[in-house]
C-alpha cells in the first residue's frame, strides 16, 4: 500500500472538480486487483558474481556461465483509482496500478507501475449496469534494487532492498470498463486496458514490446446520481 500511497496526489486532482461538477455527477472511489503482460525480451544481464555484473549479455550466447535471463512482465496487481462524471456521459479519472511484490528480474529486483490520468465516455449508464470507455495519458514506471544481506557475528543478520535505479516513460492508456451495481452505490467493474509505452526508450527496453494489456477487477463505492 505504500507504493500505491505515492501515486495518490494524481487522485486528489479528481476532488478539486468536485465542486464545478452539476447536480446529475457522480464520483466513484475504487480498487483494483488483476494483472498485466509483456513477453520478455530475449536478453539478459551478467550476474552479480561476474566481473562485468549487471551488464548486458544474451542467455546461451556467453561463455562465463554468469548471464541470467530478463523475465517477461507478469504478476498481481493492486490499483487505486477515481472518477468524476461532470455531466452523464463525460468525464474524467485517475488511477494507479503497481505490483505490491517485487519480482526477479536477472540478478535484481523489480516492480512495474502504471498511472494515467483519463478522460470518460459512458454511452450506456442505467440503475445496474454502466458501459465506461475511457482514454488518456500517464506514465509507467519500473523499478530496480538488490537484496543486501548483512550479518553482525554468526547470530544476527537482516536485509534490504537497495534501490540501483528506475526508468520511467511516457505512457497512452485506454480502456472498456463494465460496472455492475450490486446495492444502490456499491459496484464491480471487470475492465480490459491497453498502456502503450513507445519511443527509443519505451518499455520493451525492459520487456519484449511497448504495448502491454492488463486486465482488472475494481470494487468501488459511487456517490450522487447516474
Amino acid at each position: 500500500m505504500k507504493r500505491i500511497c505515492r501515486y495518490l496526489p494524481i487522485l486528489s486532482l479528481l476532488l478539486l472538480c468536485v465542486p464545478f461538477a452539476s447536480a446529475q455527477s457522480s464520483v466513484d472511489f475504487m480498487l483494483g486487483f488483476g494483472t498485466a503482460h509483456d513477453a520478455a525480451n530475449g536478453g539478459g544481464l551478467e550476474g552479480l558474481d561476474s566481473v562485468n555484473a549487471l551488464g548486458s549479455c544474451t542467455p546461451g550466447a556467453n561463455s562465463d556461465g554468469f548471464c541470467q535471463s530478463n523475465p517477461a512482465l507478469g504478476g498481481f496487481f493492486l490499483g487505486i483509482g477515481g472518477d468524476v462524471m461532470l455531466w452523464k456521459r463525460f468525464g474524467i479519472g485517475a488511477a494507479a496500478d503497481v505490483q505490491p511484490a517485487r519480482s526477479n528480474y536477472g540478478p535484481l529486483l523489480y516492480r512495474q507501475a502504471f498511472y494515467d490520468v483519463n478522460g470518460i465516455f459512458r454511452p450506456v449508464s442505467t440503475k445496474r449496469v454502466v458501459l465506461q470507455l475511457e482514454g488518456g495519458i500517464g506514465g509507467a514506471h519500473t523499478g530496480f534494487g538488490i537484496n543486501e544481506t548483512g550479518c553482525v557475528g554468526t547470530v544476527v543478520c537482516s536485509s534490504a532492498i537497495e534501490p540501483v535505479g528506475s526508468t520511467n516513460h511516457f505512457d497512452i492508456h485506454a480502456g472498456v470498463g463494465l460496472s455492475l451495481f450490486v446495492t444502490e452505490h456499491i459496484f464491480i467493474r471487470p475492465q480490459f486496458d491497453i498502456h502503450y509505452a513507445p519511443g527509443l526508450g519505451g518499455i520493451n527496453n525492459q520487456f519484449s514490446s511497448n504495448v502491454v494489456p492488463m486486465g482488472m477487477v475494481w470494487v468501488g463505492y459511487s456517490f450522487g446520481d447516474r
